[in-house]
């Protein structure tokens, strides 16, 4: 997805997605970790953000235009901003292609 930000003025960030922690809806017994999704965690290094950005402190959220709610996490620090995906948003466009 692309969205448009100023590349004079953008700051880099990096950007954690999430999805399910384990393949199955509902793991068990002695080889739960056998079932852990290698796919959970997404990194995505080198984002553009709003300069505005620099300001937020952790634990505050945000909403990226089309992608969901994130939250800058307690690791990040001047000149590193790290934000997490918290909840997703639906994609109507998705719907849309599938009928």
């Amino acid at each position: 997805t692309i969205h448009w930000v100023s590349a004079a003025h953008a700051l880099d960030a990096e950007v954690r997605l999430y999805d399910r922690l384990f393949t199955v809806e509902e793991p068990g017994g002695d080889n739960w970790k056998e079932l852990i999704n290698p796919k959970s965690l997404e990194a995505l290094n080198g984002c553009k953000v709003e300069p505005s950005l620099a300001a937020a402190k952790p634990q505050d959220r945000v909403q990226f235009e089309r992608l969901g709610y994130f939250c800058l996490d307690n690791d990040s620090r001047q000149g590193r901003l790290l934000f997490n995906r918290a909840v997703t948003l639906r994609d109507t466009w998705a719907k849309i292609e599938k009928s």
